[in-house]
This record gives structure tokens, C-alpha cells and sequence, in this order.
């Protein structure tokens, strides 16, 4: 008489025999760089629009029109956007401390421009980062990094700019008090992060915080409240500072600072 078991493969003694799952081959690198990322690198336009320059058309990889998003540029292939050649360059990063007088873009029809200042930093395409009043003074920094750019125009973590900001009349507390919690012009919310006072300076002297890539924000603010902007000069932009930068002198970021741009 048979003692009562499983019946099952003799050679599975600790009972059901469950078969070992098939390795999974690890997916082989894809060779080569994403169109959009070597356009981009080309400091044409940002990664979503080389997306959009691609799905219409305007892109050629040797010749042949190129609309796949995923496509992957080999060394040695000649990229075209409407109908330049293009090709990566070297990201730059330019900081600088400018002067009154210059105005902030890359037209040659407008006068003295800050791309007369920063002509010899670099061979690379930088542009501007936001814009300083031609009157305005103090940092602006330059890059042909579009992933940079982007993140200073598009992202709720792009680093502040600190003004020094010197008004016709001296600001009254009210007024510091409703800039500060935040107010509103045509219906639109306006926010600063941070505004006071100029330490051991008259009340028209203050420091504004603010996130806006254009100065123009900043003498609406005031000129809401009936104040007129004297000077402004931009102190800070993030952890970058004017320290050991003279009105009218650049420099390239270091290693260090770069990072903390891209860690944003």
C-alpha cells in the first residue's frame, strides 16, 4: 500500500518545480546623438523646437528629408536646418558685468549692442539670456546652451535676479508691504520673491528679487505704485555675482558654476 504524496517529477523533491525566468539580454547602446539633441547643440532653437522644425520637414540628414523624432545623427553626417549646414559647437557660458548704453540683443541695426562686449570671448554662437535695459547695468549672462536657456525661460526653478534698484522717491512701507505679498496689475497676478530696503541707505534705494528674465517687469512694478526707476543694476543672478568683475569686463563661468546651472 502507497503512503499518500504528491505525485509530481521525482527529481523535485521540495515539491512544484518552477522554472527559472530567461535572463533578459541588457538592450544594446544606440550609436550616434538625437536629432533634436544635435540641433540644439548647434544653438539653433531648444530641444522641443528642433521636435517641431523636424515633424514639419526642415531638417536633412545627408540629403534626405528627416521627420522620425528618434532619429540618431553618425559621425560624419552633414545635418541641414532650412537649408544651412549645422554642426555642434563647444557650450560656452559667458558672464558680464555691463555697462549703461548698450542695448541687450544680437541685432547689428540697433547701436551699440552687449554683443560688442563679448565679441572676443568665444567662437561659439552665444546669446543673451534675458535682457538689461539699455540703461540698465549689472550681470547678463551668455550662452549657446539651449537646455540653459530654456531652464532660466521656462522653469519655477530658474535662479532670481537680485536688483539694486534707486527710485525718484523714497518707497513707502505700504508699498514695499504689497510688492512683497504680491499684488496685481490688469487682472494678473504679480510675484517678487524677496524685496527690501539698502541697508545704511535712503528708503529709494532697494533690492528686488525677482524670477522675470526682462527688466521691463521691474519699472511696471513700480510705476504701478507711481514710481519712477533712477538706476538699476543687477547684483546677482543666482550664485553668480560681480565679484572681481569690472563695469564692462567678462568672464566664462567655471566648471563649478556651470554645474550648479544644470542642476537647476
Amino acid at each position: 500500500m502507497q503512503r499518500g504524496g504528491r505525485k509530481g517529477n521525482p527529481k523535485n523533491k521540495g515539491g512544484n518545480f518552477k522554472k527559472s525566468p530567461a535572463k533578459k539580454e541588457a538592450p544594446k547602446e544606440q550609436s550616434g546623438i538625437r536629432l533634436n539633441k544635435y540641433i540644439a547643440n548647434s544653438g539653433v532653437c531648444s530641444r522641443r523646437e528642433a521636435d517641431m522644425y523636424i515633424a514639419t520637414g526642415q531638417v536633412m540628414v545627408n540629403g534626405k528629408v528627416i521627420d522620425q523624432m528618434g532619429f540618431r545623427v553618425q559621425p560624419g553626417d552633414e545635418v541641414r536646418f532650412d537649408g544651412a549646414r549645422i554642426q555642434p559647437e563647444p557650450n560656452a557660458y559667458v558672464l558680464l558685468n555691463k555697462p549703461k548704453g548698450f542695448a541687450t540683443t544680437t541685432s547689428e541695426e540697433k547701436g551699440n549692442t552687449v554683443m560688442d562686449l563679448v565679441g572676443n570671448s568665444t567662437k561659439a554662437n552665444i546669446k543673451p539670456i534675458g535682457r538689461l535695459g539699455r540703461n540698465a547695468t549689472g550681470l547678463l549672462l551668455f550662452t549657446n546652451d539651449a537646455s540653459i536657456n530654456s531652464k532660466f525661460t521656462n522653469s519655477p526653478k530658474a535662479p532670481g535676479r537680485l536688483f539694486h534698484i534707486e527710485l525718484d522717491k523714497n518707497l513707502k512701507a505700504e508699498d514695499l508691504r504689497k510688492i512683497k505679498e504680491g499684488f496685481k496689475i490688469d487682472n494678473k497676478e504679480v510675484m517678487v520673491e524677496d524685496i527690501s530696503y539698502v541697508d545704511k541707505a535712503p528708503k529709494k534705494e532697494v533690492g528686488l528679487k525677482i524670477k522675470h528674465t526682462g527688466t521691463s517687469i521691474v519699472r511696471t512694478i513700480f510705476e504701478h505704485f507711481g514710481y519712477q526707476v533712477v538706476r538699476m543694476d543687477c547684483v546677482t543672478i543666482g550664485s553668480l555675482t560681480k565679484k572681481d568683475l569690472p563695469r564692462g569686463r567678462w568672464r566664462h563661468l567655471t566648471e563649478q558654476e556651470v554645474a550648479y546651472l544644470k542642476m537647476l
